[in-house]
């Protein structure tokens, strides 16, 4: 019986040619990212050394106090401060429940039909469009034909189009990491699409529905060209008593300052860049925290 059995030959692995010019590939494509990571880092070094340089000298208690002054030293970000948290906290009450809504429609609910899909590549272009088209979106629907004027509300929905698509589109994905199992296991007991969507992927999709969110709304607190598009205002020496009131916020203030020839407003905008860093590094940490909260809670 063994005689029978044809032993194959053995097949040398040859090696390849082009092993070593892969190789010399592979390593100048490792060098160049690199040198793209250093060069990008060492940029974003040395331009918040410069801010922090000019503007630690004026952070103080007159700053975040004060209102705007036609005097750098008696300046401040008061107003531009509380106007900007009035406008986040809008933006993500308008923002958050459509962008939520529209995702769980489209991932749970709408077919795969030509109309839904033209609809998700739009919605995935959106989210690139520049900032200052929205702007003008903001200015001609909400300010001039709803007749919002320069006011909280208007900057608020003008913000809420621009963190929409981003909105869409993580909480779709934070949707996807649930497994198929789980759906059809609530269907098998008898639940609805709803109470299946309700009960078990929206707390599971939670933490990245929320992470999301946070990182959109971080993105608008910085923007400034929606803002001057829709005409908010740069001189503010009140605080907003209302959704209809005139507004300003840190980035319109910043801009406001470092127009003018003044080496004391340059000194300001500077330190009002780094209230408004310190925001963003705070809203991203407690983007963090709720994220690793939830995951802790239900995983």
């Amino acid at each position: 019986m063994a005689a029978l059995v044809k032993k194959r030959p053995v097949q040398r692995i040859r090696p390849s040619r082009k092993t070593p010019r892969r190789r010399w590939g592979n390593f100048i494509f490792q060098a160049l990212a690199i040198a793209a990571l250093v060069v990008t880092l060492s940029m974003l070094i040395l331009l918040l050394v410069d801010v922090f340089m000019d503007g630690v000298g004026r952070l103080d208690w007159t700053l975040l106090s004060h209102y705007p002054s036609r005097k750098p030293g008696n300046a401040g970000i008061l107003s531009a401060l509380v106007g900007s948290a009035y406008l986040i906290l809008l933006t993500g009450v308008i923002a958050f429940p459509l962008g939520v809504g529209a995702a769980i429609y489209l991932e749970e609910y709408a077919g795969k039909n030509w109309f839904n899909k033209l609809v998700e590549v739009n919605i995935a272009n959106l989210a690139g469009v520049p900032s200052i088209i929205y702007g003008l979106l903001g200015l001609e629907v909400f300010v001039r034909a709803m007749r919002m004027d320069r006011s909280l509300l208007a900057g608020a929905c003008t913000l809420a189009l621009l963190v929409l698509p981003m909105i869409i589109i993580a909480s779709r994905e934070a949707m996807r990491t649930i497994p198929i199992s789980i759906r059809e296991a609530s269907f098998a007991v008898g639940a609805t699409r709803w109470e299946t969507i309700k009960y078990h992927v929206l707390p599971l999709a939670f933490p990245g529905i929320l992470t999301g969110t946070i990182l959109a709304l971080s993105r608008a607190i910085g923007e400034a060209a929606p803002l001057i598009a829709i005409g908010a205002l740069t001189y503010v020496a009140f605080l907003p008593d209302g959704p209809l009131s005139p507004f300003s916020a840190l980035p319109i203030q910043i801009f406001n300052w470092i127009s003018r020839p003044q080496k004391g407003f340059a000194e300001n905008a500077a330190a009002a860049s780094i209230v408004l860093l310190v925001v963003l590094l705070l809203m991203n940490g407690v983007a963090i925290w709720l994220r690793n909260k939830y995951q802790k809670k239900f995983f």
